[in-house]
């Protein structure tokens, strides 16, 4: 049966491509083979979906022929289900009328077909071409540290280039020859019966694993795949003004994937998702900060000058006489650094005049004589 990767991702038809985004980075953190409880297989099938959906082109084909993937009987016998497609741009000799080469086909329909004639997309493209897996990790920060530029470290555990052999697969001296299977190119063709008719479509090596070449003798620390399983720490740069939920994406962070023919792997990207803890005195909304001032009854009528932390630091507020529970005073550019452009954000002082709940019997009497003067 067809899959549906809209409700792999957990989106509706409509979805933008940001949300088509959000879902992906939110399943993908979910299901990850390294975590705790992750599921390899469902982080493939939502990897496959993202790739389909986010790409502008497949997304339309798919919407346009998806549902009609379990229909391939009905469409090679009625006319239905693929009668659509356009199958002139395709490589390859007819035989029995059908007879085509998906497996050099980058931007068209061998991605979308891949689960029907065996293989897949992650394999065409994340095999043949060498690139592992993206990864994804949350990390919390402090409101301060949101305010201005922070680094953190994060330790990660991701598939790394072997350092023992840098990524070629084979041990120091060992005698490297072509692949006699694939003739060095690290692939195969293979021809595969479907309901469509015969097709033949590129596969990785099984003999030398994708890599082109053979060893005398493997890479004892990686085994001859030129990748190994390690704890990675990372430094990143967290910029100055980032918002809760958004996320960093450092380039060629992430996982490290097979070695493409004589090649070396190449490794995913990391998307880090930035949490911004909740602040005991501080509320952010956007770029602006809002603080609640509690202050006496006597300070409102008289008014006074008062110290208040800020995010840079304590500052000085005049309370002017007179003034009144809920008014605001601003505080220009005493708020948080705007990420995409120059300035900061304000502060807005909201003021809560403070009742007392207990009063001495001097205090009572005061305002005994208050209330005869009409205060």
């Amino acid at each position: 049966m067809a899959k549906d990767y809209y409700e792999l991702l957990g989106v509706a038809k409509g979805a933008t491509d940001e949300e088509i985004k959000k879902a992906f980075r939110k399943a993908a953190h979910k299901h990850h083979p390294d975590k705790e409880g992750g599921d390899e297989s469902k982080f493939k099938e939502i990897n496959e979906a993202y790739q389909v959906l986010s790409d502008k082109q497949k997304r339309a084909q798919y919407d346009q022929f998806g549902s009609g993937f379990d229909q391939a009987g009905a469409g090679a016998g009625g006319g239905q289900g693929f009668g659509g497609f356009d199958f002139s741009g395709f490589q390859g000799s007819s035989q029995n009328g059908f007879n085509f080469n998906f497996g050099g086909d980058e931007g068209g329909f061998g991605d979308i077909f891949g689960d029907l004639f065996g293989g897949g997309r992650g394999q065409s493209q994340s095999q043949n071409q060498g690139k592992g897996n993206d990864a994804a990790v949350d990390i919390e920060i402090t409101l301060e540290e949101a305010v201005s530029e922070t680094e953190k470290d994060i330790n990660i555990y991701l598939s790394s280039l072997c350092t023992a052999c840098e990524g070629v697969g084979a041990a120091k001296g060992s005698k490297v020859e072509d692949c006699k299977t694939c003739g060095g190119s690290g692939q195969v063709t293979k021809q595969r019966r479907t309901i469509l008719g015969t097709f033949a479509q590129n596969e990785r090596c099984s003999d030398c694993h994708g890599q082109g070449e053979t060893f005398e003798k493997r890479c004892p620390n990686c085994g001859g795949d030129g990748k190994v399983k390690e704890n990675r720490s990372i430094k990143v740069k967290i910029p100055a003004g980032i918002a809760d939920g958004q996320t960093i994406r450092l380039t060629g962070q992430g996982e490290v994937g097979f070695r493409p023919g004589k090649g070396r792997p190449v490794a995913g990207d990391l998307y880090i998702t930035i949490h911004v803890k909740q602040h005991r005195l501080f509320e952010r909304r956007d770029d602006d900060i809002v603080f609640n001032l509690p202050i006496t009854i006597s300070q409102a009528v008289l008014g006074d000058n008062l110290e208040i932390p800020t995010l840079q630091g304590k500052v000085k507020l005049k309370i002017p006489s007179g003034i009144q529970s809920g008014k605001i005073i601003k505080l220009n550019e005493k708020g948080i650094q705007h990420l995409q452009r120059r300035g900061k954000g304000d502060m807005f002082v909201v003021i809560q005049i403070r009742v007392p709940e207990k009063l001495s019997r001097s205090q009572k009497k005061l305002f005994e004589e208050l209330r005869k003067e009409g205060i």
